[in-house]
């Protein structure tokens, strides 16, 4: 299974971050990359000027969020055939940054049964908080939050496991905590589905989380702003 790496830049980014595809091409070109997929989700307004930037450098770019319904009175969204329009191919849903301003698992999988419809890609994104993981109900929490996410779906997504307390902290969930989570993720979701794992993934353990079993790339935040670092992740996909 080809290897998945989505750089996640959330809330940051200016017109000179514009380059920023074109310097990644410098430092890993895309013939050296033929057996990866690489995804940059830029902040909405910075995706139609990517568009042809991306394509250039053999980069897909994703969006950070959409709505499930085409038009209408939705101050502030943005519809799934707008980012189409635009070049479009990936969309993240359900992070736990959007779950935190009230976004349910219910409207997580409308957004991501109408992104299958339009022929892109959700990431659908799950976690467990620190409490959750401290009680030791992690392994049942996130597959009831999966089973709920994606509902009405059975193929055609991303799956992103990012633990809550991992996320923006500098800590990493241990390895065998991964292999563990990631284990019971396959099991709900069958042999087909990319599994990524998300939550402080840097240069210095990007090797280390790509190699363990049943996890197909990784969705990366900070670390996806600056290009050099943002490739030596990718190369560390092998």
């Amino acid at each position: 299974m080809r290897k998945l790496i989505v750089g996640n830049w959330k809330m940051n980014g200016k017109p000179s971050c514009l380059a920023k595809p074109q310097n990644f091409d410098e430092i890993y070109p895309s013939q050296d990359r033929g057996h990866l997929d690489i995804v940059i989700c830029p902040p909405s307004l910075l995706i139609s000027g990517m568009e042809d930037l991306c394509t250039n450098a053999n980069i897909q770019i994703g969006a950070q969020n959409c709505h499930y319904l085409d038009k209408g009175a939705y101050t502030g969204e943005i519809s799934v055939t707008m980012l189409k329009d635009f070049g479009v191919k990936f969309v993240i849903l359900g992070h736990s940054e959007r779950r935190a301003m009230g976004e349910t698992d219910k409207e997580v999988s409308l957004k991501a049964i109408k992104v299958v419809k339009e022929n892109l890609t959700p990431i659908v994104c799950v976690g467990e908080n620190l409490e959750v993981r401290k009680s030791g109900h992690a392994l049942k929490f996130v597959s009831e939050q999966i089973k709920s996410s994606i509902a009405g779906l059975s193929k055609g997504y991303v799956l992103a496991y990012e633990p809550i307390w991992a996320i923006g902290t500098g800590v990493t969930a241990s390895i065998d905590d991964i292999k563990k989570m990631h284990i019971n993720i396959r099991e709900i979701i069958g042999p087909d589905v990319k599994v990524l794992y998300g939550g402080s993934v840097n240069k210095k353990n990007a090797t280390e989380i790509l190699q363990v079993e049943n996890v197909n790339g990784v969705l990366v935040g900070g670390a996806s702003l600056d290009m050099i670092d943002f490739a030596l992740i990718a190369k560390a996909a092998g």
